[in-house]
């Protein structure tokens, strides 16, 4: 690869600038034309405009702005290039743009320091078209940029990936003189990474002076994260290992960086190693901890840091919100809740969305109730999170009475609302209802129907038992559908022993994914339901033969604040033994309430007793079981499940809940049962 500082200066076109001379020279900071008058330098000196100046940069809303904007056009010092670039960047960081725009428009004298502050403001709001727009008008305008200008634009054309444009601008930096200034060099590392060109990344890195190595801990930061945002974790570690000095951001940068390719033990080890660590730090493991599943060590180092007297930003309460939702584990959501009242934390829209939806996955519904009303600041995510909740849970009716108070509100539904929406008419059986949703979201809304949308319409209609109007349904998708919408089909024939029609599915889902367990698994639960225990040894061997395995069913159950985990058919648990003796007690309780094992629930055509003997090591009766041995009488027990519940544990729980007098509550994949007094929730409608 050529050098990138040859290969630009023979192929680059000139840029336009004010001089005459075709050799460019490198201009002094001082000798670069901004084109202001001479308010620019004599406002310090006019009592008025400095006046004006301090109002405006203490000035807290748009509003404000507006009004001391006023006063200067009243005083006619409009023409003063420093309070109109002082307007433009407060405006911008108010978030206030068109207003931004509208003095930049309304401005005579285009400066440099006008087109900075404008394009500064554009793309730190993300305003990035608009951003290179303006470049471009700056350089009709012969207004020639500086290296305060090319950092932004720089930025603005990684957002728009637009790799030629980069490539250009890196050609006018050379030109101009200042691809060697620690701002620029960091920017234009960082717009490659980007772009992920990581080979350019590392040219402009190589070919930086000693100085901007030595000087720039940021260059090697950003060069340390674009190797792990493309995988190359080797180069990542040759780099930091080389750095002349290291901070904070260093560890931190990449550590997130193995945490995003999964490298957690390295990560672990780097941030053991770490002598200092800042919230940033811990934040980075709690959340890495959580993205890669490990929630129960996440939730441990969220606690672990409030123990070191570290105070947490909203992103690490996000982050240990969801590990709890993620594993149920309420009481340790109840102790972060209790955190902000303790601290006086104000909920803000991000922490309230977790917040709810923790107490939602946690099976607390009420609690998250009440902090849904309780949140005075509620947007899209905030009411979607509530509606999700009350849809998984069963409560149809409350579903649609918040999706209601939401547009009364004055808050637009998305494409998210109508899944949960959809979720809750699939749940109770409200179909007609449900299809009015799916064709309001495209009629009404004007919001295109992703694949996820079309499952639930098929799962709406397949659980109902309007399996030929699925069917149709799912024919006439104007785009391809995936495994899941069709075994979401699938499900549905199975649940209504439509053998015919799931055996025509199945063909479908084993051309999609031949090496998915589900299409063997439910296949054969279908000809298991009806007895064809030939057929069941046929899939059988056919999975065995595509070298096939089940996933496995786990459980988690939170007692006294530990999480605990099952596998089906667990015995490595230390408690093993007492725990499916309190299984054999509980079974025997409940044959005596009426219970039958359902073994149609079961695979292969095995004895009876076999077959309850696999049904008996479910991994929710085994949570079962050590909640009931764990916990004081009363307690309402919470278990969360990878998998749907089966038929079997469905009905034990039945039993179970009245037996015991307790209420159960099962997170399935789909959705929640409450069992209390023998009865679920989902009313069998599962």
């Amino acid at each position: 690869m050529k050098s990138l500082r040859l290969l630009f200066e023979r192929n680059s076109s000139p840029a336009k600038t004010t001089s005459s001379s075709s050799k460019f020279k490198r201009p002094k900071p001082s000798s670069i034309s901004n084109g202001s008058d001479s308010s620019q330098s004599s406002s310090s000196q006019d009592p008025l405009k400095t006046h004006f100046s301090s109002l405006i940069k203490s000035t807290e809303t748009a509003l404000q702005l507006r009004q001391i904007h006023a006063q200067i056009l009243r005083r006619h010092l409009s023409s003063s290039a420093n309070l109109t670039t002082l307007l433009i960047s407060v405006s911008s960081s108010l978030k206030s743009i068109p207003y931004a725009l509208s003095i930049f428009n309304h401005s005579h004298h285009k400066s440099l320091f006008l087109f900075n502050a404008l394009i500064r403001g554009l793309t730190e709001n993300s305003h990035f078209q608009s951003s290179v727009s303006h470049f471009l008008l700056m350089l009709r305008h012969r207004v020639r940029p500086d290296k305060l200008t090319y950092p932004f634009v720089l930025k603005s054309v990684a957002g728009l990936g637009l790799r030629f444009l980069g490539l250009i601008l890196h050609g006018r930096i050379i030109k101009s003189g200042v691809e060697f200034d620690s701002f620029v060099r960091v920017s234009l590392v960082e717009m490659y990474v980007k772009l992920e060109e990581m080979g350019f990344a590392l040219q402009v890195f190589d070919e930086s002076p000693e100085r901007n190595k030595s000087e720039s801990i940021l260059l090697w930061n950003v060069l340390i994260n674009g190797c792990c945002k493309v995988g190359d974790l080797e180069k990542a570690m040759q780099l930091f290992e080389a750095m002349p000095e290291r901070n904070i951001g260093s560890w931190n940068s990449f550590i997130n960086g193995l945490m995003k390719n999964g490298d957690l033990n390295k990560a672990m080890q780097l941030f053991d190693e770490m002598k200092e660590k800042d919230v940033v730090s811990w934040t980075t493991i709690v959340n890495g901890l959580s993205q890669n599943g490990d929630h129960q060590k996440a939730l441990s180092m969220f606690f672990k840091m409030l123990e070191v007297g570290l105070r947490p930003n909203d992103l690490t309460l996000v982050s240990a919100l969801s590990a709890c939702a993620k594993i149920g584990a309420l009481e340790a959501g109840v102790r972060i809740h209790n955190y902000f009242v303790e601290n006086g934390l104000r909920l803000n829209k991000a922490t309230a969305a977790a917040l709810v939806d923790m107490y939602a996955k946690c099976g607390n519904i009420l609690s998250a109730s009440k902090v849904f009303e309780e949140t005075k600041e509620k947007d899209i995510r905030t009411w979607s999170v509530m509606i999700w909740g009350w849809a998984i849970h069963g409560f149809y009716g409350q579903a649609i009475r918040c999706f209601k108070k939401m547009m009364f509100s004055g808050i637009k539904p998305d494409a998210v609302v109508f899944l949960a929406l959809l979720t809750a008419c699939s749940h109770s059986g409200q179909v007609d209802i449900g299809l009015n949703f799916f064709d309001s979201m495209r009629f009404d809304y004007s919001i295109e129907p992703t694949m996820k949308h079309y499952t639930l319409v098929v799962d709406l209609l397949g659980r109902a038992g309007r399996l030929d109007e699925a069917m149709k349904f799912i024919q006439r998708m104007p785009i391809s559908p995936d495994f899941v919408a069709w075994g979401a089909l699938f499900c549905a024939c199975r649940a209504h022993k439509n053998i015919k029609m799931a055996e025509l599915v199945s063909e479908k889902l084993l051309q999609l994914e031949p090496k998915h367990p589900g299409s063997y698994v439910f296949l054969s639960n279908v000809y298991a339901a009806v007895g064809r225990w030939e057929d069941v040894e046929r899939v059988r061997m056919l999975m065995q033969n595509q070298a096939v395995g089940k996933d496995p069913g786990w459980s988690y159950i939170e007692v006294d604040g530990q999480v605990h985990s099952f596998v089906a058919g667990d015995h490595d648990h230390k408690r093993a033994r007492e725990i499916y003796l309190k299984l054999e007690e509980i079974v025997s309780g409940a044959r005596e309430q009426g219970y039958m094992p359902e073994t149609g629930w079961v695979l292969h055509n095995i004895e009876e007793e076999e077959k309850e003997d696999a049904l008996g090591s479910h991994s929710e009766k085994l949570a079962l079981a050590f909640a009931l041995m764990n916990t004081s009488p009363g307690t309402t027990i919470r278990i969360v499940k990878n998998l749907r519940v089966c038929g079997d544990c469905h009905s034990l729980m039945k039993c179970a809940s009245k037996m015991s007098q307790r209420e159960i509550i099962l997170r399935d994949i789909k959705r929640f049962h409450h069992f209390k007094y023998g009865v679920c929730s989902c009313g069998d409608y599962w």
